[in-house]
C-alpha cells in the first residue's frame, strides 16, 4: 500500500481549462489553472517536460483542439505525461483524440468526433 501511495505522490495531477470545471478538479486534489491562454498551457507543459515530471494532465476540449506546440509534442511523445480532454460543462460530449479519429475513420461518421 505504501508503494502505491509513494508512486501517486510523485505524479502531478493538473487541470487546465474552464473555471467551472476547475473548481471540481481542485476539490479532488488537482493543481488547477482556470481559463488559461494557449501560451500559458504551452509554458506549463514545456516546464513539465523540462523537469522530466510524471504528470496526469486534463485539459478541456477547446484546448485539446487548439494549436499548442507543447501540447502536440506531449501527445506525440507519450510516456511520463498523459493528457486527456474533457468536454465543457455546457457542451455536447464529443471525443477529440487520435483514438476517436481512428474509430471514426474505421466505422464512418459518428458522434465520436466533430
Amino acid at each position: 500500500m505504501s508503494e502505491i501511495l509513494s508512486l501517486n505522490a510523485q505524479t502531478r495531477m493538473l487541470f487546465l481549462g474552464e473555471q467551472a470545471l476547475a473548481d471540481g478538479f481542485r476539490l479532488i486534489g488537482f493543481e488547477t489553472h482556470p481559463d488559461p491562454t494557449p501560451e500559458e498551457v504551452d509554458k506549463r507543459l514545456r516546464e513539465l517536460q523540462r523537469e522530466r515530471a510524471r504528470a496526469y494532465v486534463i485539459v478541456d476540449d477547446d484546448l485539446m483542439r487548439a494549436d499548442i506546440p507543447g501540447l502536440q509534442q506531449v501527445r506525440r511523445e507519450g510516456g511520463r505525461i498523459v493528457v486527456i480532454s474533457v468536454p465543457r460543462l455546457q457542451a455536447d460530449p464529443r471525443l477529440y483524440s487520435d483514438v476517436a479519429a481512428r474509430l471514426s475513420a474505421m466505422f464512418g461518421g459518428s458522434n465520436l468526433q466533430q
